[in-house]
């Protein structure tokens, strides 16, 4: 299923803890990350909520520069959408810097009027 990536449309966002939401509507989108982001400027670019939603997916505080979430698939299945993630973790040696990181990925997907699952494998 083609989705569209915004995270670097949205700018350097933190959010404190895992989060995974399904929006449909701009307003409700705004909310969440201005909530987590107070203070920020927020820029969110043009979606049509009429024909798609957005689904983000953050993984919370990471101590360096080389964690990194990653859309590996998104395809229907059956009753759902299901959106599978990778967090790709540093090796030791890799040149990281140390300091905190907040890795997300804020996707814009067809509203099929199904529900957007997602896939962590690691994760609970």
């Amino acid at each position: 299923m083609r989705y569209v990536d915004l995270t670097r449309s949205v700018g350097p966002l933190e959010f404190t803890h895992i989060t995974v939401a399904t929006f449909g509507d701009r307003a409700k989108l705004i909310e969440v990350l201005e909530r987590n982001n107070p203070g920020r400027r927020i820029r969110v670019p043009r979606i049509d909520f009429t024909n798609h939603v957005a689904y983000l997916v953050a993984a919370g505080p990471r101590s360096s520069t080389g964690y990194v979430l990653e859309i590996v698939r998104v395809r229907e299945e059956g009753d759902r959408v299901l959106v599978v993630v990778h967090e790709r973790t540093p090796s030791l040696g890799e040149p990281v810097r140390a300091r905190v990181t907040y890795p997300f990925r804020l996707i814009v997907l067809p509203r099929l009027d199904k529900p957007v699952k997602l896939k962590w494998p690691g994760r609970p």
